[in-house]
């Protein structure tokens, strides 16, 4: 039986570690898919196309694209009254999810909508998103 050297355990441990700590960001990789698909896209719909002129489409949405300061607090507050999504009028009021979504679940679901469909916005940090929900008297801190 051949026996392991020092150097041999400790990068077998780190690799071990390595491999644990993948596991952890895996299981959140994926959050905004499935908080999308729980939260938004009933309405919204499942590939982010809207509902015809009642409910925005956030799929290559010039909104998105151009108004990434008040995406997060929007999701938070929600929206009632006139809203232009590619040069198209909505006025379908949106719930907020002040209740059930944390800064960093809000930052998830941004990220998958920033990324999907098209759009090819840049992904936010938690701190991002914390610091627009601090301006409009929403974060949570989580």
């Amino acid at each position: 039986m051949r026996r392991r050297g020092p150097l041999t355990l400790v990068l077998t441990g780190l690799l071990g570690a390595a491999l644990g700590l993948a596991g952890c960001f895996t299981e959140r990789q994926h959050e905004g898919e499935k908080i999308y698909a729980t939260h938004c896209a009933n309405c919204h719909g499942a590939q982010g196309e809207g509902l015809k002129r009642l409910i925005p489409p956030l799929a290559k949405s010039d909104y998105v694209a151009k108004n990434r300061t008040g995406l997060a607090c929007l999701i938070r507050k929600g929206i009632k009254g006139p809203l232009v999504v590619n040069d198209v009028e909505f006025n379908q009021a949106m719930p907020a999810a002040d209740s059930h979504l944390t800064d960093s679940q809000i930052t998830n679901l941004l990220n998958f909508v920033q990324t999907s469909w098209g759009n090819q916005g840049e992904v936010f940090t938690i701190r991002e998103v914390s610091a627009q929900l601090q301006g409009c008297g929403a974060s949570d801190g989580q």
